[in-house]
């Protein structure tokens, strides 16, 4: 259609996107105890509070940390099935902010919380 400007990519939206998804999955998931869940939704929101931000000035990094952040739930949740590849979602979640140790501390501190309480759910 002649006149309508083509849809512009915005990775910052699109993390948000990813992060909503994150917590959809949370919500319905019959396999996490309601305290854990609670505890792994506030980790998200702490998440979604440091990640959009880092998009403006990191936009492919936020964009891997999202996408580490949704593998390690969703394998996570299905630990029982594959629980192998919960444990290397985990890992590449933790791994995807260590550069950012100094310059961004609360974004690690959230990533390694919500990585700790993920490994934890295999117990």
């Amino acid at each position: 259609m002649a006149g309508i400007p083509p849809a512009k990519y915005n990775p910052c939206e699109m993390i948000s996107e990813r992060l909503a998804k994150i917590e959809a999955t949370l919500r319905s998931s019959s396999t996490i105890p309601e305290a854990t869940r609670q505890e792994l939704l506030e980790l998200v929101a702490g998440l979604k509070a440091e990640v959009v931000p880092l998009c403006e000035s990191h936009g492919a990094t936020a964009h891997e940390i999202a996408g580490n952040a949704e593998a390690a739930v969703h394998a996570s949740v299905r630990r029982e099935e594959h629980p192998e590849q919960a444990a290397q979602a985990v890992e590449g979640l933790a791994a995807s902010v260590r550069q950012f140790e100094a310059s961004h501390p609360r974004l690690v501190e959230i990533v390694d919380q919500l990585a700790l309480t993920l490994s934890n759910l295999g117990i």
